[in-house]
């Protein structure tokens, strides 16, 4: 999915809370009314008490420490600004179930929705600037991915509350089914191709090999060419290795950083990109192609465990992932993932049927113009950048395009390896960020 991975480096000063959420803030009725845990990171280290803003995380699909571990930009500016800073867990992931082990069933899950989460961050945004006296500090929302729409969304919906928003690789056009569905893949094999071209075409061949050995049911063959626990012995399980191999090269352009993330250390005794994303520890004697990739509606990887089902429910409702690859347009072998394909995987995975224009209608789609202060920042190396805004559309709805920058490397915290890009990125957003909270604090002694 657009952040399905974990790359802990460290962990900053910050104090693990759990906030009394609502579990339906849309329906007096349902659900005994009832309220859950939900969890949040914050550190009031560099803050200026009452006065200082707040930045507020809004959390997306997994355990919010991971987030909050990879997202050192927004600590750092706080520092510069004094600001409390907040990182709040997504509903349904890390330990925020509302039903706790039952928060997966049918109909408990209906309550994953896009809607639920923002008005999740919207009351405890009020409830914890009223706690903490901090009525009259400015907020400011970051994501990256799925969080840097939502933080998107937050300006949209609460622009009573938010003040303004720096959304990170945030794909609003793609996942609101606005663009091309070949675009993402094609976007992965131009990141190899920027390497060379044979590169690609290694790639292109490597698959049709797989190809021509599945054709022939050569499964040894392919158990010992891909190191896998055991032969693959039907069509299903090589539309499953493709799946997973096609996951391991996104993975790769995704996190195309300029210095090593504890994520993916290259494995020299792997010739296959698998064995430099999935075994990126060495510790793996073989791969078991169903406990490494799991295929949902979101062809781009769920991710495993339980923020997979989670993620799997959002793409089969709201969040529109019908992306394929053609081998014509990109290196991968034809794997077609068409709305047709997505209602019956959903309907007969959650009894669902996925509503393919609602993002569009309730969150906006193109037509942004009317909104302000949003920061819309993509890197040239990820492959969502494209799914996302990359154009300013007024003075104060401002892309920032990161040249060399892979999936929201702005969020990271500054290091000696970073691109001129990404300091110069980092720099303009700053500077926004500045003006907005500036802007907000003057309305505020206005209507005093």
């Amino acid at each position: 999915s657009v952040f399905h991975f974990c790359i802990f480096t460290f962990k900053p000063q910050f104090t693990e809370k759990y906030f009394s959420q609502t579990q339906d803030h849309f329906n007096f009725n349902t659900m005994g009314n009832g309220t859950f845990n939900q969890r949040y990171l914050i550190t009031d280290k560099y803050w200026k008490k009452g006065y200082g803003p707040i930045f507020f995380y809004t959390g997306n699909e997994g355990n919010i420490w991971e987030f909050a571990s990879n997202s050192g930009f927004i600590t750092e500016l706080a520092a510069q600004h004094s600001a409390l800073v907040i990182f709040a867990e997504h509903r349904y992931y890390g330990k925020s179930l509302p039903f706790d082990k039952d928060s997966f069933n049918i109909p408990q899950i209906g309550l994953l929705t896009v809607e639920q989460a923002l008005a999740d961050y919207a009351v405890m945004i009020t409830e914890l600037k009223q706690q903490l006296a901090a009525t009259d500090c400015p907020v400011i929302v970051f994501g990256g991915s799925y969080g840097g729409m939502l933080s998107v969304y937050m300006r949209l919906k609460y622009p009573n509350i938010v003040a303004g928003a720096l959304a990170a690789s945030a794909p609003i056009l793609s996942t609101a089914g606005l663009g091309d569905s070949r675009q993402f893949f094609r976007d992965v094999t131009a990141d190899f191709e920027s390497i060379g071209p044979e590169c690609r075409d290694a790639v292109r061949g490597a698959f049709r090999q797989l190809k021509e050995l599945a054709e022939h049911q050569d499964y040894r063959r392919i158990q010992s060419e891909f190191s896998l626990c055991k032969p693959p012995s039907s069509a299903q399980d090589i539309h499953h290795l493709n799946g997973l191999l096609r996951n391991a090269f996104t993975m790769m352009a995704m996190l195309d950083y300029p210095y090593s993330t504890h994520f993916m250390v290259v494995d020299g005794t792997q010739s296959y990109p698998a064995g430099i994303f999935y075994n990126s520890t060495g510790l793996l004697t073989c791969f078991d192609l169903y406990s490494l990739y799991l295929e949902c509606a979101d062809p781009t990887g769920c991710g495993l465990g339980f923020d997979s089902l989670a993620w799997d429910y959002q793409a089969c409702t709201e969040i529109n992932l019908c992306y394929e690859s053609n081998n014509v347009t990109d290196m991968f072998p034809p794997m077609a993932f068409t709305e047709t394909d997505r209602k019956l995987y959903c309907f007969k995975r959650w009894a669902v049927v996925p509503r393919p224009d609602w993002l569009k209608t309730q969150f906006w789609g193109d037509a942004l113009s009317t909104a302000s202060n949003i920061i819309f920042s993509n890197g040239d190396l990820d492959p969502w950048a494209n799914g996302g805004v990359r154009k300013s559309l007024s003075s104060s709805l401002i892309a920032v395009n990161i040249a060399g920058g892979a999936h929201h490397l702005d969020l990271r915290g500054s290091n000696d390896a970073d691109p001129v890009s990404v300091i110069s990125a980092r720099k303009t957003e700053a500077d926004l960020i500045a003006q907005w909270v500036k802007m907000e604090r003057t309305k505020l002694q206005q209507s005093l």
